[in-house]
């Protein structure tokens, strides 16, 4: 109880001087707080998709109101990764050889990219760092997805685009409110507090899966241990950590064979491959990259 009350001590005092904090805190609390929207395509595509009265080509005829979704669908489907002995050449075919729940998350993670922007040349950086972290992560899941049974590459690669997605109005309310970041430290202070509950809403917002709120929660949540089977939390997870080699001080980091949700998952992974898993996946993690870019 005593811990308890020190939190909520911590988080007044944190809102009483923080006042990007304050407002967004505010605001999320009474559900106004701006979130982002799937680009209105993708929206259509996800609701036909899941119409068990369409077909491929009433689902086409939608991808193709967009014609660099088409052009990179049909690239996918040439891609490495579902290449089959015919070379693909329209979006009906790409829709028949993906699948279209596959389509689906890859048609979303092609449209999010749009959610990630913002007026100020300060902001507009932090979102495209946001970006390109969120999208590497994707890449390193669906690496890892591909070898793991039982899960599913692109929801893995999806997993991964939205476990920041909650910081997205955090710097969009930053970004239409320049005066009030005084000191850097209070977006930093306002994304560790907030990051996982706006996430959440984003999630039930778009009405994604709900395991995608767990991955949302749990992303850095590093010695969370339960009985339960490992999920893409798990995997968004240790694709973080493997994100960090070379990049942050491995003192500061957990040791990944420490982790819960690596011992999960050991057991479908050769050790060395895991650990290597940057260099011995280095072309396919940025294949997928350069997708998503």
């Amino acid at each position: 109880m005593g811990q308890t009350n020190n939190n909520l001590n911590d988080v007044t005092a944190s809102l009483a001087k923080n006042k990007l904090l304050t407002d967004c805190y505010r605001h999320m609390q009474s559900d106004d707080l701006m979130l982002p929207t799937i680009p209105d395509v993708a929206f259509k595509i996800r609701r036909a998709i899941n119409d068990d009265k369409s077909s491929t080509s009433s689902i086409a005829r939608i991808v193709q109101i967009d014609p660099s979704i088409t052009a990179r669908l049909i690239q996918i489907a040439n891609s490495p990764l579902y290449r089959g002995r015919k070379k693909i050449e329209s979006c009906p075919e790409a829709l028949t050889r993906l699948g279209l729940k596959t389509a689906q998350d890859i048609i979303t993670a092609f449209a999010m990219k749009s959610v990630f922007n913002a007026k100020s040349h300060v902001i507009r950086q932090k979102m495209a760092e946001l970006w390109a972290h969120s999208s590497y992560i994707a890449s390193i899941s669906a690496v890892f997805a591909h070898k793991i049974p039982g899960f599913d590459p692109d929801r893995a690669m999806l997993a991964g685009l939205i476990h920041d997605i909650g910081i997205v109005p955090i710097l969009t309310y930053a970004d239409n409110h320049p005066d009030i970041l005084a000191n850097p430290k209070d977006l930093v202070e306002t994304v560790k507090e907030l990051r996982a509950d706006i996430g959440v809403q984003i999630i039930r917002h778009w009405d994604f899966p709900e395991d995608f709120e767990e991955v949302v929660i749990n992303a850095e949540n590093w010695f969370r241990n339960n009985n339960n089977p490992a999920n893409y939390s798990d995997i968004v997870m240790i694709s973080q950590l493997h994100s960090f080699i070379g990049k942050v001080d491995i003192k500061k980091i957990p040791k990944i064979d420490d982790l819960p949700a690596y011992k999960k998952l050991a057991g479908h992974l050769d050790a060395n491959d895991s650990i290597n898993i940057l260099d011995t996946a280095k072309d396919e993690i940025e294949h997928i990259r350069q997708m998503l870019a």
